[in-house]
């Protein structure tokens, strides 16, 4: 997964969100409660994702929201299950 986010101690952090974001390297003991989300999720092949950056030291991470599922997989598995119980009866 690439992302906009560049860890570096050199800059001071810095949202230029959606083109980029600089944040520190290492989270700081502000980050459990002042976190906040920025811009809306977004997808990236199967993780639907959402940046979260600090508003005190502008520490920032990319949270993954959820798994996508996937529609072809799926599909293969309701066929397998819809003939699976089918019991074949001889007849008499």
């Amino acid at each position: 997964m690439t992302t906009i986010v560049e860890y570096t101690d050199q800059k001071p952090p810095e949202n230029l969100y959606p083109t980029r974001i600089i944040s520190p390297l290492r989270s700081g003991p502000c980050c459990f409660s002042e976190m906040e989300e920025i811009g809306t999720p977004q997808q990236d092949t199967r993780w639907l994702f959402q940046y979260k950056r600090c508003q005190k030291c502008g520490f920032a991470v990319r949270v993954i929201v959820r798994e996508l599922p996937n529609e072809a997989l799926i599909a293969d598995l309701k066929s397998i299950l819809a003939t699976a119980f089918v019991r074949n009866v001889p007849d008499f």
